[in-house]
């Protein structure tokens, strides 16, 4: 049985999975950005007054802020190709965009938008497989002294 791997779709997925990592870096620096601002208390938030899930602005703040925080550090760890970096990332979208669902009634474009971008991170690691292509048989050196 022969098994044959696709290069095409393997760059276009290494291609996707650079994307990944540009929108990781990039949610990651909006999740601090919101951070501060939730920190700093500024007037930019819509503070519902009934809602399940409601925290102090700043407590949403330093979530936010934390987990922009893990997001750049694993974006870092993913172009660096640390082993650890994939499943973190994974990992660490959902956990965004749990936070950012559970925030959407503070500022409901920007949660919008983060959900979408961690949803497209979590599509792009998904389709990347990083093996080798398979296609490449290695023959060791012995067996090509006695083939020849």
């Amino acid at each position: 049985m022969t098994i044959t791997s696709h290069p095409v779709r393997q760059g276009l997925a290494a291609g996707v999975t650079m994307l990944a990592v540009i929108m990781l870096l990039v949610a990651g620096t909006l999740s601090i950005l919101r951070g501060i601002a939730d920190v700093t208390e500024d007037e930019l938030f819509l503070i519902p007054s009934e809602y399940s899930y409601q925290l102090d602005v700043s407590a949403w703040g330093w979530i936010h802020l934390a987990l922009g925080v893990l997001l750049v550090a694993v974006a870092v760890g993913m172009i660096l190709t640390a082993s650890w970096a994939r499943i973190a990332a994974y990992c660490l979208a959902a956990l965004s965009i749990i936070a950012n669902f559970l925030s959407l009634p503070y500022c409901p474009w920007w949660s919008v938008i983060i959900i979408g971008i961690d949803l497209v991170v979590i599509w792009a690691i998904s389709t990347w497989n990083p093996r080798p292509s398979l296609s490449v048989q290695v023959v060791p050196v012995s067996e090509m002294a006695t083939s020849s």
